[in-house]
């Protein structure tokens, strides 16, 4: 059942039949044409390694550069944090034993779970065109 008549109505009114659909193809963009494009990009920014694929694939796009350098800036960042941190644990642990090493772990996961929320508030808001700046990183970003 369709929602418009495929007949003139029956008190002799004019009938305007809806417009045909879009074309669709092989040459048709889909949906959300540069822009899901460029938001899928900017995600891809800031998730770990990937940050690559958008600096490689839109190294034309001053934006997405800008959130690819950024996002490769806060996982370098992290990844040196996470070194030295369980380095620092594993000398507390041997040196103290159980005690102050417990503590340290659990700021671990801290800072674990803080660069997993920065990354997701980073996607969001390149997403809308906005950037999420971070200390050091985003200044080396803003040069690039």
């Amino acid at each position: 059942m369709t929602d418009t008549p495929s007949v003139p109505p029956p008190s002799g009114g004019t009938y305007t039949p809806p417009p045909p659909p879009p074309p669709s193809g092989p040459g048709t963009p889909p949906p959300g044409g540069a822009a899901g494009d460029r938001n899928l990009m900017i995600a891809l920014s800031y998730l770990w390694f990937l940050g690559i694929i958008p600096l490689l694939i839109k190294k034309d796009d001053r934006e997405v550069k800008w959130h690819a350098i950024n996002g490769i800036g806060l996982f370098l960042a992290y990844l040196i944090v996470t070194i030295v941190w369980n380095v620092l644990i594993s000398v507390v642990f041997d040196a103290s034993g159980c005690g102050i090493g417990s503590i340290l772990w659990v700021v671990s996961c801290l800072i674990h779970i803080g660069y997993v929320v920065a990354i997701i508030m980073a996607i969001m808001k390149g997403v809308r065109g906005e950037k999420m700046r971070f200390p050091l990183i985003s200044d080396f970003a803003d040069k690039a």
